[in-house]
């Protein structure tokens, strides 16, 4: 949010600045970095896109049941939750297991997290052994347990707050795209 606050400060007081050129020594370096800037803007709309609409594809299955083992809309567990919303929305093929989604993800500080980012929490006296996706403002969205179904909650709610185990961001990159939804 800041970030973005920043940016928009930045682009406001660039807006309304007298223009001034560069030396003719300088022309070149100030091309390369309004087109470095230009590309950097471009890449972080793209991720904050995806992001967004990870978000809003998994708010769409608020309600749907918990379902062992589940990864389609008759139920998920947690992981499976996580998977078919990645999968659904970026073609990204998650394992359908929640510590194995830890390991094949990249560890962030939790002051780190956006929309989009797993959520990992001790929820069976063993790490990682249960996860969501962040989607902002210290909440998360989970299919949580048996007789539960998809829910928002507050990552600062006493019982998640004592039970998290970490954050990790999914790096597009290093992920195939997925043709094949049984896979796993």
């Amino acid at each position: 949010m800041y970030k973005w606050i920043l940016i928009i400060c930045l682009s406001i007081g660039v807006a309304h600045a007298a223009p001034v050129l560069p030396d003719q020594d300088d022309l070149e370096s100030f091309i390369n970095q309004n087109i470095v800037i230009s590309q950097i803007n471009h890449i972080t709309q793209s991720v904050g896109n995806r992001a967004s609409d990870l978000v809003i594809n998994a708010m769409g299955f608020l309600g749907v049941p918990y379902k062992r083992g589940g990864t389609g809309i008759s139920g998920f567990d947690c992981s499976g939750f996580v998977r078919a919303m990645y999968e659904n929305t970026l073609g990204l093929a998650l394992p359908h297991n929640a510590k194995a989604q830890a390991e094949v993800t990249q560890k962030i500080d939790r002051d780190e997290l956006q929309p989009g980012d797993l959520v990992f929490f001790n929820t069976l006296r063993r790490t990682f052994s249960h996860v969501g996706i962040y989607v902002g403002e210290g909440k998360f969205i989970h299919s949580p347990r048996a007789g539960g179904e998809v829910r928002l909650e507050s990552m600062s709610d006493s019982y998640w707050r004592t039970r998290f185990n970490g954050a990790r961001r999914v790096d597009t990159q290093s992920f195939s795209k997925s043709t094949d939804s049984t896979q796993r």
